[in-house]
């Protein structure tokens, strides 16, 4: 036996919280999954208290768990088990989870303890994290039984029963953190019947919606503010109570009932309905008995608690309140998370905050010395939440924290942070909505499949029960939290092809405004969002499973010229789930090729169907040289700036890849990234290297046999020989191309050669020939609709028309080519270019001025030096136009003069 001095103050301390453990599993015969955890915790204290009192860790996780079970004692207070939430039940089993481990670690000797003591550290800490989220749970059912027991002294007040002073709540009074706006106004304090709550000393942001809801209640006209939890419905009602015009129209007759406060019965809302009116009916029949004839305002907060649609009163409650909505003597005011409201209420939305005005409710409650970049930054990143920037701010209050502070916890604990010390927390109030009835009577997914058939759980539930519990639809939340998109409500069915009644499920979460439609996409407030965010990925079946499905749609082979490819476009709108959930995944596992080929898969995709960057780059880059890869990746890489008008760090690419390339003594790869670098040169004026860089291609892919290899070099020579103004050199060059290239199978290259030999015959002058190969251009790609093909089609033919000045035929394939510009700001920018040098040339300054700087607007932002300098070249030459044209030197006919560059810089696609 230890006789350390420490060591005795702790076993003694053990010792009382093991009877107190051991008296409440005694007691909770009635409710036996908590005895299982009762029992369990007990366990692991008797085995800390007799062989591992003296170890910091283990003693700190064996008090956590003592702390749980006393959360679980109160929560469990006379309930029975059909009546606790699904996640109480899955609490528990991570809690006997949490025991078995430690134990079994207890339970080695202690030499091996010694010589695994770090990882038992991580282990242990773990342990933590889960149990912070089991006191979560275990918290939020004690809440919704003090409310329970808060109704019960109520109602034993309203019908004169003697033992009403019998029923004591299990929880102190939780003084207000707040009254701005936004917040949770704590009403767990009394709050006389028939008078308001205290009013909201600040209204930061919310002037509009407030005179909206004025004018409704002006008019009589019911009113509802459906919302997500903290997003300060509470609030905005409470201003609209005490408006001067509320005030002056409805004098006395302003009335607040929280719903929540007391069981969800026609008859007890009657009953609490007729004592705030100040009826005093007892046991009221109607609304007739209860009800005057003259004007009132009437809100009901909270009303999801009567409103829920799975509640068991929950149609006849629905009835009253309907009937409310109807009197034309009343204005009914509901807030509620759910949308299962009266169809006559007006529903006024309630807008994200602005950035300024969630800084000024966190700067109305704590405020150390002017504003700061800092909070607006996290006020952004909570999505202007009202709740949660209440809660941060209180909590940095209380600690004294400055903003630099403030950050570093914010981003080392996240939600953890959203929690006073009176215990006002995004957690609790979010629980409380998943214990509503919806939300338990979701159809059972997979994981609470697995679930119910743990022995664990089939120990306390008996089968029949099983079946309704309701499931535990988490690990959805968790991955809709996860992609930052949400997930797209049209790709529901392939995302999640094993979960049953999928549909209702995202609506039901859509209803208790947890989730929201955005664009297509069910998505998430921001703190909702890290709350339901899971901590490791790779523990979440769900979402290893949606993994699988993403990697197998991103390795379908995108060929232009074969099947599948119009399909593939799916990534226009699933480009950013996609991409974090790669960046997510290479940061987690660095060295998997599964990975890595995924990466690979959804750079092509975004090169043929959303070109831009990508920010999985740095790791691409930061792979080593002997990566077997990483080339290629870097090809694929340099392939996304090519086509957001990039080349200079496309050529620094290429040149790396090339170098790599050519170590290996790979010919094929060697070729491949020489054609593409001698394409980048041209881009960048670098003629003569970039016609060295494609001849030595072609002479690689001619020893190599390789045909097609061929037909792509001699194009691009084609190209940058025109460049050049070797126009009969680059004829010859193109037409070897269109010899070696058949008709089928190779469209995509033959399309190229037709756009290349349509552009030279422009130049020489000869328009009959150039329309005739741009036309069997556009009959090539039109069926395989190619937008990035036909974009620059009909780019060519504008400036063809352009060239003759023949304006009417300049505008029309401008406008074609800005409808082939999907998804392309590149294209779009070059587009605009061209429509700008239409309008200077037809003395339309005005909007070449306005055309020309929206084209140099999207080069900047993509880093397209060179066609920014041919932006600025024709914003130069339109300004000294304006300035003639002001001047009165300007003619109104013949050339405007003064610009005799090539339209739109002289290099062709």
């Amino acid at each position: 036996m230890d006789t350390h001095p420490q060591g005795t103050t702790r076993r003694a301390k053990l010792t009382v919280v093991l009877a107190a453990v051991n008296l409440a599993r005694d007691v909770s015969a009635t409710v036996p999954p908590a005895r299982i955890a009762f029992a369990a915790v007990s366990t692991l204290l008797t085995m800390i208290r007799e062989h591992m009192v003296n170890d910091e860790e283990y003693y700190e996780l064996g008090i956590a768990c003592a702390d749980i079970c006393n959360a679980l004692d109160r929560g469990i207070h006379g309930r029975r088990v059909n009546e606790l939430s699904p996640s109480v039940f899955i609490a528990i089993e991570k809690l006997t989870t949490i025991n078995r481990i430690i134990i079994r670690l207890g339970k080695r000797p202690a030499t091996s303890r010694f010589l695994y003591a770090k990882d038992d550290q991580n282990i242990i800490a773990t342990c933590k994290e889960d149990l912070n989220r089991v006191v979560q749970v275990f918290n939020a059912e004690l809440a919704i039984v003090t409310h329970i027991m808060v109704t019960d002294i109520h109602r034993n007040v309203v019908t004169g029963r003697d033992d009403a002073s019998s029923w004591r709540p299990s929880t102190e009074e939780k003084p207000e953190i707040s009254n701005t706006i936004g917040s949770t106004v704590s009403l767990s304090h009394s709050v006389p019947l028939g008078e308001l709550p205290p009013f909201p000393r600040a209204c930061f942001g919310r002037d509009e919606v407030v005179m909206k809801i004025v004018g409704l209640a002006e008019k009589l006209e019911p009113i509802a503010l459906i919302g997500a939890a903290g997003i300060g419905k509470t609030s905005i009602a409470l201003t609209v109570l005490n408006h001067d015009h509320i005030k002056q129209q409805f004098g006395d007759n302003r009335r607040f009932i929280r719903c929540d406060q007391f069981p969800p019965s026609r008859a007890h809302f009657l009953a609490h309905l007729s004592k705030v009116v100040g009826s005093h009916i007892e046991t009221p029949e109607d609304l007739t008995s209860v009800l005057s004839s003259g004007k009132m305002i009437l809100f009901l907060d909270n009303a999801e608690s009567i409103l829920d649609p799975q509640g068991t009163h929950a149609r006849e409650v629905y009835a009253v309140v309907e009937q409310l909505s109807r009197l034309n003597n009343i204005c009914l005011g509901i807030t509620s998370r759910i949308s299962t409201v009266p169809p006559r209420c007006k529903r006024p939305t309630i807008p994200t905050l602005s950035v300024e005005s969630a800084c000024d409710i966190f700067y109305d409650i704590y405020n150390i010395g002017g504003r700061s970049t800092i909070i607006s930054d996290l006020v952004g990143r909570l999505d202007c939440h009202a709740l949660s920037i209440t809660l941060l701010a209180t909590t940095a209050s209380h600690n004294m924290w400055d903003y630099d502070r403030l950050a570093k916890e914010w981003d080392a604990h996240r939600t953890q942070i959203l929690q006073t010390y009176y215990n006002e927390s995004l957690a609790a109030t979010i629980e409380l909505t998943l214990a509503s009835p919806t939300f338990r009577n979701l159809t059972a997914s997979p994981t609470f499949h697995k679930l119910v058939t743990s022995p664990t759980v089939r120990k306390f539930v008996p089968s029949p029960m099983l079946r309704t519990l309701g499931p535990d639809v988490r690990e959805l939340l968790g991955v809709v939290a996860f992609f930052p998109q949400g997930v797209d409500e049209s790709n529901l069915d392939w995302l999640f092809p094993t979960v049953s009644d999928r549909k209702n499920i995202f609506d039901k979460f859509c209803v208790l405004s947890l989730a929201y439609r955005s664009n297509g996409f069910i998505t998430m407030l921001a703190p909702i969002r890290d709350y339901f965010r899971p901590k490791d990925p790779k523990s979440s079946r769900l979402l290893c499973a949606i993994k699988n499905l993403y990697f197998s749609r991103l390795a379908v082979r995108l060929d232009p010229d074969g099947p599948g490819f119009a399909e593939a476009k799916w990534i226009m709108t699933e480009d950013v789930n996609a991409e974090y959930l790669l960046d997510v995944l290479t940061s987690i596992d660095a060295n998997s090729d599964e990975v890595w080929k995924a990466c690979d898969h959804f750079m092509t995709h975004l090169y043929w169907h959303k070109p831009r960057q990508t920010v999985l780059r740095a790791k691409i880059e930061g792979l080593p040289d002997d990566h077997h890869s990483k080339p290629g990746y870097l090809f694929k890489l340099s392939r996304l700036f090519a086509s957001i008008g990039n080349h200079v760090e496309q050529k620094r690419l290429l040149t790396h890849a090339l170098k790599l390339e050519r170590m290996r003594g790979d010919d094929d790869q060697t070729a491949r990234a020489l054609t593409e670098l001698s394409d980048a040169n041209r881009m960048l004026g670098l003629l003569k290297e970039g016609i060295q860089r494609a001849e030595e291609a072609l002479r690689i892919y001619e020893r190599l046999g390789h045909a097609m290899g061929q037909a792509k070099s001699l194009n691009d020579l084609a190209r940058l020989l025109f460049d050049d103004k070797q126009l009969d050199a680059a004829k010859d060059a193109a037409s070897r191309a269109l010899m070696l290239l058949p008709y089928k199978g190779q469209e995509f290259q033959l399309c190229q050669s037709h756009r290349v030999l349509g552009n030279i015959y422009r130049s020489k002058g000869k328009r009959e020939k150039a329309i005739n190969y741009f036309e069997e251009a556009l009959k090539i790609a039109s069926p395989f609709n190619w937008h990035h093909q036909l974009f620059w089609i009909h780019h060519s033919l504008a400036l063809l028309y352009f060239d003759e000045d023949e304006f009417d035929g300049a505008h029309l394939h401008v406008k074609r080519a800005k409808s082939h510009a999907v998804d392309n700001s590149y294209n779009l920018g070059r587009a605009m270019e061209v429509q700008a040098q239409v309008w200077y040339r037809q003395r339309r300054l005005q909007d070449a001025t306005s055309e020309a700087l929206n084209a140099m607007m999207i080069y900047e932002k993509l880093g397209a030096t060179r066609d920014v300098r041919s932006c600025r070249a024709l914003l130069r030459h339109v300004g000294k136009a304006i300035k003639r044209q002001a001047s009165g030197t300007l003619s109104n006919s013949g050339s405007i003069g003064g610009f005799s560059e090539h339209c739109a810089c002289p290099y062709v696609y």
